[in-house]
């Protein structure tokens, strides 16, 4: 089988072990810099350029690795080779929405799956009432759209949390607010699903200095197996959004374990080291079962 990784170089840890796993199982695997792909539309068929070259036909499956600041183009891409019936690890609409957490939060309250409390407006007069909504401080303020933890602030008290949500309203940020789940403290869970199957789960605890439990902040991990409501909760959430690849975030709050976000392309480093899951290749039989599948 032809693969295709979308992502912009092999120098990223988890594009290269998929490559591995993929090149292991005796399949060609290219990969193909989205960045650099270019859409020619007003043919019989639109075209998907790698520079000068005409990949439309290349592959047989892509696997997309999508970066925060290319998401629009990435999921583009992404969307052109669906519609040539290249089968994908995951939607354009999936990466899209994922890669947004009001949006990922709407989709997931709609459908019942526990969040925390959230509120999100672009209302610079009424902050005050917002952070009330919550319960006061201390409150989570969130870009809309960030990853590894980059854009998250722990606000502990009115003072400050006004003047940091003031801050980005000014700048015309998105952001959105979260009670801040104290019981956590500082752990969260990451659960990857591959398929409709968790292939693995660890959890993830803050350094001492860092509320954020992410591990390219130092966070400390360890295996775990979740309970069947977490394993609800990664399975549906992966589902509703379209992704046939998805790292989960929980919080396990007093109320029961909430949902934090859905990433599309989820790091292999940390959760392949934590668990001794060779999670890569999960990730090729998946594209094994479907693509196969897609080509008859």
């Amino acid at each position: 089988m032809d693969i295709a990784i979308l992502s912009v170089s092999l120098a990223v840890h988890s594009t290269r072990r998929i490559v591995e796993e993929a090149q292991n199982a005796g399949h060609y695997v290219e990969l193909i810099d989205h960045t650099r792909c270019s859409v020619k539309l007003g043919e019989d068929k639109p075209q998907i350029y790698l520079g000068e070259e005409n990949v439309t036909d290349e592959f047989d499956a892509i696997i997309p690795r999508i970066g925060t600041k290319v998401t629009r183009h990435g999921a583009a891409i992404v969307k052109q080779f669906e519609m040539n019936n290249v089968f994908s690890t995951a939607r354009s609409l999936g990466i899209t929405r994922a890669r947004n957490k009001v949006r990922t939060l709407q989709i997931m309250a709609r459908k019942g799956i526990p969040i925390p409390e959230t509120v999100f407006s672009i209302n610079p007069d009424n902050i005050e009432e917002q952070i009330n909504l919550l319960g006061g401080p201390p409150v989570i303020i969130k870009l809309q759209e960030g990853t590894h933890g980059q854009g998250v602030i722990l606000a502990e008290s009115r003072k400050s949390a006004k003047s940091i949500i003031d801050t980005f309203y000014k700048m015309d940020t998105s952001i959105l607010l979260q009670r801040y789940i104290e019981e956590a403290h500082g752990e969260d869970i990451r659960i990857i699903v591959v398929g409709n199957k968790v292939v693995a789960s660890m959890k993830r605890t803050s350094d001492l200095d860092d509320f954020r439990s992410n591990v390219h902040r130092g966070a400390q991990t360890e295996a775990i197996k979740p309970t069947a409501k977490e394993q609800y909760i990664a399975l549906n959430a992966t589902k509703y959004l379209g992704l046939g690849v998805a790292g989960v975030d929980l919080m396990r709050s007093k109320k029961g374990p909430v949902l934090l976000e859905v990433n599309a392309s989820p790091g292999l480093k940390g959760i392949e080291a934590a668990t001794n899951v060779n999670v890569a290749k999960h990730i090729i039989k998946f594209v094994e079962r479907n693509a196969y599948r897609r080509r008859k």
